[in-house]
């Protein structure tokens, strides 16, 4: 089965910056993808190299079988784009928002896609007032039936949540998951651990440019953090002490705000991990730690 996107040693380039570093990538068609790094990782510039906004220095991609950047147009009007920047025009209704893009992608029956993006949504109720009248969460689900007006196979995430409270983060997650299990294929960009973990049939670990692992979340778990963690809380001096007890035994340690989290605990001999520690079920948010050097948010 033909990938949905396929990218083969892409490079993107600002000034000094190598910002996307010999990429590559394959979405099969039907799942979400979650890329999952740090801020600065080059998940939002991979996402503009996808739909057009930025061309490649090298390399070569394909999206649902069309080469780009020469033939950005086709593949552009077969995607879907929830940016992670709000642009909505503020000017106008809600309604009058999805008409001008109903419009730009010629959906033939512009009266029901608005109706069906606005179920879709929730805002029915609210589809004649302005854009500048919403709540942030409104505006987030806008976005997204903004991009689902042509009802694309095809749907580019660029962190849907960002900046959204949790209990607002999670009604966009229901709207998401909701397209997933419709065999809608998802890219989504996101530095948000539990975001990927609920969201991902597979996650990309990503860093610096670069793909560095990827699986179901569970398989990363098992592969790169074993089957518990034990966090340990005290002084600096008792930390770091117990740090290199830890690794002197050869297990991973990371830090954990202003505890210390001992990686594959199970694993442990010789007093290695404190009485006093708390274990628990490894996590992405080991792995994520441990492959890219970054706290978790």
């Amino acid at each position: 089965m033909e990938a949905a996107i396929q990218l083969r040693g892409v490079e993107k380039r600002f000034g000094e910056i190598v910002a996307v570093d010999g990429l590559d990538l394959d979405v099969p068609p039907g799942i979400c993808l979650g890329l999952l790094g740090p801020n600065g990782a080059g998940k939002s510039t991979t996402m503009r190299l996808l739909t057009g906004q930025a061309i490649a220095d090298a390399g070569e991609l394909t999206v649902l079988g069309h080469q780009l950047p020469g033939d950005s147009k086709a593949a552009r009007a077969k995607m879907g784009v929830v940016p992670q920047l709000d642009n909505l025009d503020v000017d106008v209704t809600v309604e009058d928002n999805l008409r001008v893009f109903a419009r730009l992608y010629r959906v033939k029956d512009i009266g029901p896609a608005v109706d069906r993006a606005l179920d879709l949504a929730r805002l029915q109720d609210r589809r004649k007032d302005a854009v500048d009248e919403l709540s942030g969460g409104m505006r987030r689900r806008l976005l997204l039936a903004r991009g689902l007006i042509h009802q694309p196979p095809l749907l580019l995430l660029d962190e849907p949540t960002v900046g959204l409270d949790p209990q607002i983060r999670t009604e966009l997650w229901t709207l998401i998951d909701g397209l997933r299990s419709e065999g809608v294929t998802i890219l989504m960009s996101t530095h948000y651990i539990e975001e990927a973990q609920r969201l991902a049939d597979e996650v990309a670990v990503m860093t610096k440019g670069k793909i560095i692992a990827r699986g179901r979340p569970n398989e990363l778990i098992a592969e790169h953090a074993g089957r518990e963690t034990a966090e340990l809380y005290g002084p600096p001096e008792f930390l770091r002490d117990a740090r290199l007890r830890a690794e002197g035994e050869g297990l991973k340690v990371r830090p954990a705000g202003p505890a210390i989290a001992i990686v594959g605990s199970e694993n442990a001999g010789n007093g290695a991990v404190p009485d006093e520690a708390i274990r628990r079920a490894a996590s992405l948010e080991d792995v994520f730690v441990l492959l890219t050097g970054e706290e978790a948010e």
